[in-house]
């Protein structure tokens, strides 16, 4: 097993750390070691959508109606002379 130190650790965090330890009823040492495991385990990560995303934001409030115009036939492209 390895070990490692963490120094400057801010005393507020030390704190929290001390006080989810008792929560769990662990020691600060188990607890930190239980946040890493947590954090790291690698998760399938999620293609990300942006319409999707937007379209679940909008869902909820009815949705959105849009009227767009017509499409008008592309313009042929002017003959330069040489």
């Amino acid at each position: 097993m390895a070990s490692i130190t963490i120094r400057r650790l801010d005393d507020g965090v030390k704190a929290r750390l001390r006080v989810r330890a008792a929560q769990h009823g662990r020691s600060m040492e188990e607890e930190a070691r239980e946040i890493l495991r947590d954090a790291l385990v690698e998760r399938p990560s999620r293609r990300r959508n942006l319409a999707e995303a937007i379209r679940r934001r909008i869902e909820p409030l009815g949705g959105v109606e849009l009227r767009l115009p017509t499409r008008e036939a592309v313009r042929r492209a002017p003959k330069l002379a040489k």
